[in-house]
This record gives C-alpha cells, sequence and structure tokens, in this order.
C-alpha cells in the first residue's frame, strides 16, 4: 500500500465552494509562482462554465504537500451533470463533502454523499463560507451529521472529521475558535484521515477508464486510476470492452497529474491517477489491462436519463446561412462523438433519418449540449424537452423530483400558485428569518419544464432553485397551460417599423427592425391564447410625398430576447426551436399558414365526428 499518494474527490451542492476550494489548495501549495496572476474559479477552463459560474465536466489535479501527492478531483454540483460525479468517484479513495454554512445541505448534498457512501470512501467534511452573512456552522455541522446518520450503514463511515473554513478567504480550521490562517489544518487531515490507494503492484496492469480527452497529436487519451499493477511507455495492453470485446494496444505516452499540467512519465504503479495515449476507440468504463492477463473491472454504474427532446437538421427557409455542418451525417457523428465522454446522455434513431432522440440528466443537461454544438458551427432544430414516461406493470410511471426554493417572503403567493398548476405537493416550508422563506416540493419533472424561466422573472432574479431526481411514481393528473398564443410571421421578408409597431399593439415581440423573418417564424407572444397571423414586414404606404417628412417617428418597445434556455421551454408540441451559430429562431413545425389552417380544420371535423 503506497504512503506517498493521497486520492480525492471533492463534491458538494452547487455554488457551495468545491471549485474555490480547489482554487485554495492550489494556491496555497505553490503550483503557481509568486507573482503569477491566475484569477478564479482556475479549474473552470471550458467557455461555458465560465459564462455560466459553474463547473461542467470534472477535472483532476494534483499537489504535493509535506512529500505526499495529493490528487484532486473537482466535481460538477449541479444534479444535471452527476453523470460526471457517478463516473469520476471510482478513481477516488476519500471525498471532500463541502457544504454552504448558510443553506447546510441540499439535494445534491444527498446525492453525492449517497454515491461517496456506496463506493466506501473515506469522507471530509467541510463547512465553507464561515464568514457570510448569517453563517450558521455549528447547526449545519449538526444537520450533516444527520445526514450521514440517515445515509450510511457502515458505523465506520460515521467516523470523520468536520473543519470550518472560507475558501475564498483561503482558510480552513478544525476548531471554530482557532485563528484563520491558511489551509494546512484541511491539508493534514487528508494526509491524517484519507486511506492510501488500494491495490497491489503485484499480478496484471488493470485500471478503468473513468475519463477521455483528445490531443491532436496524440489521438485519445484515457484517463483512471490505476487498480492492479504497474504500465510503462511501449507495453502492450488489452482494451476490454463493457460488452466483453477485446482488442490490443500499445500505449505510447503515459502522463501523471502535476499541478494543472500532465507530466509525462516512463512508467508508474497502482493507486496512480494516469492519463495513457495510444488508445483507439477508448471509452468509458472499458478496462485497460495486461494483454497476458486481461481481467475486466466492473464496470461504472451510470443513472438513467429522465428528460428527453428531438435533435435534427435545420430544415427551415434559412438553413445553411450560418453554419458550416448542416448535414444528418455530420450531426449523428457529432452526437455519436459525444456519446463516448458524455455518459448520461442517450441517443436513439427515430422514423426520420434526419431526426434524433436524445435523452439526458435534465433541461440544462440538454440545454448545455446544443450550446456546445452550436458553437462548433451546427445548425440544428429541437423539440420541447419532456419528461421519460415509464410502463411498469402496465401503469404508466414518471420521473418526480425533490425541488427546494429559496426566495424572499414576497414572492411565496406567486410561486406556490404557479406551482399548484405544475402539479407540485409542498412537504416543508420554514422561515430562514432574514426576510427570506426556503420552500420544499415534490413535483413531477414534466411539471418542472419550463418552472425556471418563470421563476427567475418571479423572484426578480433574487431567488434561488434546486432539484433532484427522486424516483419514478405513477403518472396522475393534468398540467394547466400556461403560455398563452403566438404571433406567426405571415411572409418571408425584413421586419420593419411600422409591420412591427402593428404586432406591438397585440403583443409582445421577438424580432427588431430589420431582421430577416419567414413564414411560420414565431415574432412574438400574443396577450390571448389563440395564435395570429401577422404581417411584420409591411411597410406604410407613402400616399403623399410632400407630408412624408412631418411623419413622425414610430418608438417600439425593445423586443423581447429569450435565450436558449428560455425558447426552449416557451416552443410548443407543433413548434422546434432553430439553433444556429448566430440565431435563434422559435417557428412552426408546419411552416405554410394555410397548410396549418387546413390542418386544424380537418382536426376540429375529426373531433367533431
Amino acid at each position: 500500500m503506497r504512503q506517498d499518494i493521497r486520492n480525492i474527490a471533492i463534491i458538494a451542492h452547487v455554488d457551495h465552494g468545491k471549485t474555490s476550494l480547489v482554487d485554495a489548495l492550489l494556491k496555497q501549495s505553490h503550483v503557481f509562482r509568486d507573482n503569477q496572476q491566475v484569477g478564479e474559479f482556475i479549474m473552470d477552463m471550458n467557455e461555458l462554465e465560465r459564462e455560466r459560474g459553474i463547473t461542467i465536466l470534472s477535472k483532476n489535479t494534483a499537489i504535493i504537500y509535506q512529500g505526499v501527492k495529493i490528487n484532486i478531483i473537482d466535481t460538477p454540483g449541479h444534479a444535471d451533470f452527476s453523470g460526471e460525479v457517478e463516473r469520476v468517484l471510482n478513481m477516488a479513495d476519500g471525498c471532500l463533502l463541502v457544504v454552504d454554512a448558510v443553506d447546510g445541505p441540499m439535494p445534491q448534498t444527498r446525492f453525492v454523499l449517497t454515491q461517496a457512501v456506496q463506493k466506501r470512501l473515506k469522507p471530509i467534511v467541510v463547512i465553507n463560507k464561515i464568514d457570510r452573512p448569517f453563517a450558521r456552522p455549528a447547526q449545519v455541522a449538526d444537520m450533516v451529521q444527520d445526514l450521514f446518520l440517515e445515509l450510511v450503514t457502515d458505523p465506520e463511515q460515521l467516523d470523520f472529521p468536520i473543519l470550518y473554513g472560507s475558501a475564498k478567504e483561503g482558510f480552513a480550521v478544525a476548531d471554530l475558535k482557532d485563528e484563520h490562517k491558511s489551509m494546512a489544518p484541511l491539508l493534514d487531515a487528508i494526509l491524517k484521515y484519507i486511506p492510501p490507494p488500494t491495490g497491489v503492484v503485484e499480478g496484471g496492469f488493470q485500471l478503468l477508464v473513468a475519463a477521455l480527452d483528445y490531443d491532436s497529436h496524440l489521438g485519445q487519451i484515457a484517463v483512471g486510476r490505476i487498480a492492479r499493477g504497474k504500465v510503462a511507455v511501449g507495453d502492450q495492453v488489452a482494451r476490454i470492452e463493457r460488452n466483453g470485446d477485446i482488442s490490443y494496444h500499445k500505449i505510447t505516452r503515459l502522463y501523471v497529474f502535476e499541478g494543472l499540467a500532465r507530466k509525462e512519465t516512463p512508467h508508474a504503479e497502482a493507486g496512480e491517477i494516469v492519463a495513457l495515449a495510444g488508445l483507439e476507440k477508448a471509452a468509458i468504463s472499458d478496462t485497460i489491462a495486461s494483454a497476458d492477463l486481461p481481467e475486466a473491472l466492473p464496470a461504472i454504474d451510470i443513472g438513467e436519463p429522465t428528460v428527453q427532446m428531438t435533435l435534427g437538421v435545420n430544415t427551415s427557409p434559412f438553413a445553411g446561412k450560418d453554419g458550416k455542418y448542416i448535414t444528418s451525417r455530420q450531426l449523428r457523428d457529432r452526437l455519436m462523438l459525444e456519446l463516448q465522454t458524455n455518459v448520461s446522455l442517450r441517443v436513439q434513431d427515430t422514423d426520420s433519418p434526419e431526426v434524433f432522440l436524445v435523452s439526458g440528466r435534465g433541461e440544462l443537461h440538454l440545454a448545455i449540449l446544443i450550446e456546445t454544438i452550436r458553437r462548433e458551427g451546427a445548425e440544428i432544430e429541437v423539440s420541447r424537452p419532456e419528461a421519460i414516461i415509464k410502463i411498469v406493470d402496465d401503469q404508466k410511471m414518471e420521473p418526480y423530483e425533490q425541488l427546494i426554493v429559496d426566495v424572499p417572503e414576497d414572492a411565496i403567493g406567486v410561486l406556490t400558485e404557479n406551482l399548484a398548476s405544475r402539479l407540485a405537493q409542498m412537504t416543508d416550508m420554514h422561515s430562514e428569518g432574514n426576510g427570506r422563506v426556503r420552500l420544499e416540493y415534490k413535483i413531477p419533472t414534466r411539471g418542472l419544464i419550463g418552472f425556471r424561466s418563470f421563476f427567475l422573472k418571479a423572484t426578480h432574479g433574487d431567488g434561488v432553485m434546486n432539484s433532484i431526481f427522486t424516483g419514478y411514481e405513477p403518472l396522475r393528473g393534468e398540467l394547466k397551460k400556461t403560455r398563452t398564443g403566438v404571433l406567426v410571421a405571415a411572409e418571408t421578408g425584413i421586419a420593419v417599423t411600422y409591420g412591427l409597431n402593428n404586432a406591438q399593439e397585440r403583443a409582445i415581440t421577438f424580432v427588431e427592425p430589420a431582421t430577416a423573418v419567414y413564414e411560420g417564424m414565431l415574432v412574438g407572444m400574443h396577450a390571448r391564447e389563440n395564435d395570429m397571423v401577422v404581417n411584420v414586414c409591411k411597410e406604410k404606404k407613402l400616399t403623399n410625398m410632400r407630408s412624408s417628412t412631418s411623419d413622425i417617428s414610430i418608438k417600439l418597445t425593445p423586443a423581447l430576447q429569450l435565450s436558449l434556455e428560455d425558447s426552449l421551454d416557451f416552443v410548443t408540441d407543433d413548434e422546434v426551436l432553430e439553433v444556429t451559430p448566430k440565431s435563434l429562431r422559435m417557428r412552426k413545425r408546419v411552416l405554410s399558414n394555410d397548410e396549418r389552417y387546413r390542418l386544424h380544420r380537418d382536426k376540429a371535423r375529426a373531433a367533431a365526428v
């Protein structure tokens, strides 16, 4: 058993300070030069992570403390990316459970702790952000202990240390009365309480692929912890797939993690987290083993997706104007590539070769996929997300989630009314004592779809909502319709001020003057429930040229700009969202207004009969 290595994963609910904690550990371990400007959220290197302020992908780093190498795995905290947590915990022997000193344990805290307990990881609890106003570290510590008592089955896992600190200020203490100096108490606890990695050097080499990377020169790179034996550059290894198929490869490069970089090494032994190059088409959960003794390790068990949507090639009149990837073959290849690393994602063929059924852990999970593909130059059209319904013993079952919202007291009424229409059942309510209230609900996933946009508007951005999947229950009740009708463009052309001004007498518009529109495109939100066809390209007739200069300039209300997530929530079953590198356009599935009228008429006649 190696004493010179510790492998830990940092797990927590979203916004509880995992990435900030990694920042503090890296900065105080002298990974960077004293005069080097590194900023904050060092591990969030992905562009979308920086923009949204969340961790999306798990990442590896390493520091040296008192001669011991500490491999650190930073994991996402959002429930939609929980698949990332499930796959990387296999590389760790212990975990740092980070809990906010104000919020206390949240839904994702329970989920990640459950995963850690099942994998028998040794925990260290860090009560973070004790410098926040209204911080209650002692009370939160009691809440964490209650959570452990509820989840743990092995008495040994109840013996864990609790530290208090502030990752942002760069300190941790074992006792609240101790002086706030540095992260040294936390690092000392890691060496003392986190066990060295298990695994013996004797026997054939074994490694379970837990992450994948790509290098333009080396090709695919597989990341995992060596479970048994040792490996060196030039070794012949066997890649054992989940279905048992075996292929043989040669290790061309071998890396270990050091700081934010990978360091090339000639060999590595059991317990070390390494990156291997030379493995073609490796997939997460594959076993890399000695060619002489190809024994597979247990595969990584990933939870099933709960939300699905269709994703297909762009079929609008403007298709091909913005993007460079526009064919079904290119889209299929990109989705298949995503499946290699996005373990929670599922992709299925449909009756149409140009449309695919994509399933994920939640709206945000799918929205991040769409945004990523969009930025790579693809043009696609997607449907509204919907919950995945299962048939169990001839009964329809749907996914349910636990929803927790932290809101100002004056927002309770409007939220309670809206959630009731979404079939939500309140399970708990208590005041935070600072003008805020925490509400807990049990809600079907289909009722939660589209709620985030409403929540942000109802709380004016001053609310926090979190949810996590809890299981499947019988399908019951119908959701009340919450969306009004829309304005649909009557013809293809350029939107003008005169036409938009006429439209704004009836509705809120989505487009600005000089915007290209096409027949069937949604250009506004109607005040009533019915859809209305409008001509936003209509110009004013100039009947008297001499008096045209006396017209008063028309002042339009600024157009309502919907984000990607807002647009996905807004469209209904007979609409799709067109996504290109430059634009987001909502449109009817059937673009022709006349054909859409005939379909509605025939449907109404059939229903009357």
